[in-house]
């Protein structure tokens, strides 16, 4: 269970907050997300759950969660080995094979000879999500990770991740509210600013594979979503 009470952050020398009193709660694993205009603090929230940002107010409780990961958008490998090589020093023996189903799934297959800055920028986020999935976590943070990757491809990675780590949590950063509503379990809103509620959480249609989806309820969610964020 993730729990976020009045959380309050602002940076030092500004007078605005980035928010406050920020609070929910998400009790069980899944594939969730969240949502917000830009500049709300959805990053700066994703790093404080991480410990990758201090200076704040509140708590955060990570009930049974110990191990947090944060993977980003434009993040860099480095350029001197192959793609492959550097996935093969991180891949367990134990997750070998689930690599080799990852690599299919993402695309990835005919590109683990290339060196890193070889790759489109939506190959190189699928590479950085990959070598994340072969690590050990509890919950991983995965900011605008499938950023340039087209939607087919980006609904096809989702799906298998939620197939795959069923027992995981995660935590999706997309501006895309379609995505958002259709494949994610919890969504929290972020409001931003001195804003209250800071935040609601908004029950997504968390579609799994081979499910049909129910467009009136699908619009109601993202319906939803959007006023929240108003």
């Amino acid at each position: 269970m993730l729990e976020v009470t009045n959380l309050t952050l602002k940076y030092p020398g500004s007078v605005h907050y980035v928010f406050k009193n920020l609070t929910f709660q998400l009790s069980q694993p899944g594939f969730h997300a969240l949502f917000g205009p830009s500049g709300v603090g959805k990053t700066s929230l994703a790093k404080i759950i991480t410990a990758d940002l201090g200076g704040y107010e509140g708590r955060i409780a990570g009930q049974g969660l110990d191990r947090f990961l944060y993977t980003y958008n434009l993040e860099r490998l480095p350029g001197w080995s192959s793609v492959g090589n550097h996935l093969d020093k991180i891949t367990p023996q134990s997750l070998r094979e689930r690599r080799k189903q990852l690599e299919r799934t993402f695309g990835l297959e005919d590109l683990m000879n290339q060196r890193f800055s070889q790759l489109s920028l939506g190959q190189q986020n699928r590479v950085n999500l990959l070598r994340y999935l072969l690590q050990d976590f509890h919950l991983l943070v995965m900011d605008e990770s499938l950023a340039n990757v087209d939607e087919m491809t980006r609904e096809t990675i989702i799906l298998k991740v939620k197939a795959l780590y069923p027992q995981r949590h995660f935590l999706y950063i997309s501006h895309n509210v379609v995505e958002v509503s259709k494949l994610c379990d919890k969504i929290v809103v972020l409001r931003g600013g001195e804003r209250q509620p800071a935040c609601s959480v908004i029950e997504g249609r968390n579609c799994m594979p081979e499910q049909q989806l129910d467009r009136q309820q699908l619009e109601r969610t993202m319906l939803e979503i959007v006023n929240a964020s108003s």
